[in-house]
């Protein structure tokens, strides 16, 4: 394990016969329709530490979330979940459709050497939801009071953290057990952590990092952060990024553009923008041409050209040829958000080229985020990737230099067990 990451590892534990709690982030992509689990990669990424404490005699209680009030349409029961790990596992994952009621509790105590159940949906919980967290702000010393904490924390007798991609969360199930259980980070954990440590303080250089896709607010935070601390070497912009950038370099970007930005108050955006190009202005690549749609036919138009009032939904195959460039001769390479909107075949060569571009790449390359995870897995063999992160907002928070509620949490897990 890295001796830099102050946490308590699982395997510094004797879990045998010991009622272990563990919090996985196992939440996963729906199909709206269906409401099946369409992308198993957080289950996938989880089964190392079920194994490691299968394999140490646990009884491994499991809590875990789907969906949110932001996301109510994928907020529904876990039971396919549980029966996924069951055939990945070879051995059954029960199921209880109850978080921790009577149900849950009984199911725990029954609980023999080696046995698992995942319990009901987290945030079936008032208290787990994000708008409770936004709206109470509770500690996690005043999280021992809650209806999860009291019920479930006398029924085990560890507790085991293995959700990072969920690190960004101050919830009960995420930093309160830290208070009063030994506490202890899974397999994964490790591994984010020191997949994204390697890309914020010791890149091999150039680094360079690719940031596209339209949720661009811990995008642009992480920006501020990596020129000003000399992480990134460049940062090429794409997506809403790209359009942000042009605006503020003084571009008109035509005014079904300006709207689009403007409805989803990503105007403020514009303004730092502006004084990041004044200060690193060699770092930022932004887009040199952009790809529309016009009578179902793409069209390209270089930056000088504009404006045109059609939207923007890619780059174009000069931006390609230069980012390719600065890829291929990358040392690390770390990438949030696609480069257009990949899912419309007239618009995905953007993405199509830049994934490409690092699957052949030699520099050490990083990926996170659920969009950018999709998008990889549409057009490149993920595997050449030398890190695909789970987390999402969580990693871009990490590499904006945030401290996350987890990590604090463990550090002072950690720190009570050195006593």
């Amino acid at each position: 394990m890295d001796a830099k990451i102050k946490m308590n590892s699982i395997e510094e534990f004797d879990y045998q016969g010991k009622t272990v709690l563990l919090r996985l982030d196992i939440n996963s992509p729906i199909d709206p329709v269906t409401k099946k689990i369409v992308n198993e990669n957080r289950i996938n990424q989880s089964l190392p530490t079920l194994r490691y404490l299968i394999e140490q005699g646990a009884k491994i209680a499991i809590i875990a979330h789907q969906g949110d009030t932001l996301d109510y349409q994928n907020l529904i029961p876990m039971n396919e979940h549980a029966e996924i790990l069951s055939k990945k596992l070879g051995r059954e994952v029960k199921y209880i459709d109850d978080v921790c009621g009577p149900a849950a509790q009984d199911a725990i105590k029954n609980l023999k050497n080696g046995e698992l159940v995942l319990l009901g949906n987290l945030r079936y919980l008032t208290e787990e939801v994000s708008t409770f967290e936004n709206d109470v702000k509770l500690e996690p010393e005043e999280m021992l009071n809650t209806y999860l904490v009291r019920n479930i924390a006398p029924l085990v007798d560890a507790y085991v953290n293995d959700a990072f991609s969920a690190a960004h969360r101050n919830s009960p199930s995420m930093v309160a057990f830290q208070e009063i259980l030994p506490s202890a980070a899974g397999l994964l954990m490790f591994k984010e952590i020191s997949a994204l440590t390697k890309v914020m303080e010791n890149p091999i250089k150039p680094s360079v990092f690719v940031l596209g896709g339209l949720k661009i607010s811990d995008a642009f935070g992480m920006m501020k952060t990596v020129l000003e601390n000399g992480t990134a070497d460049k940062i090429l912009t794409c997506g809403v990024t790209g359009h942000i950038m042009l605006k503020a370099r003084g571009y008109d970007i035509g005014k079904i553009n300006d709207d689009f930005i403007n409805n989803r108050s990503l105007d403020v955006f514009i303004k730092p923008a502006k004084e990041y190009l004044e200060k690193y202005g060699d770092k930022i690549l932004m887009p040199v041409d952009l790809a529309y749609e016009k009578e179902g036919k793409r069209l390209e138009i270089p930056i000088e050209e504009l404006p045109v009032n059609y939207m923007f939904m890619d780059i174009g195959h000069k931006t390609i040829e230069k980012f390719q460039e600065i890829i291929n001769e990358a040392g690390t390479i770390f990438v949030n958000g696609p480069a257009g909107v990949y899912e419309n075949k007239i618009f995905e060569d953007g993405t199509k080229a830049i994934w490409s571009s690092i699957a052949d790449a030699k520099g050490y390359s990083v990926i996170g985020g659920g969009d950018t995870v999709s998008a990889a897995q549409r057009f490149i063999d993920t595997n050449k990737i030398d890190y695909v992160c789970t987390a999402g907002g969580a990693m871009v928070r990490f590499l904006s230099g945030k401290k996350l509620p987890l990590i604090k949490a463990m550090e002072k897990a950690y720190l009570k067990n050195q006593h």
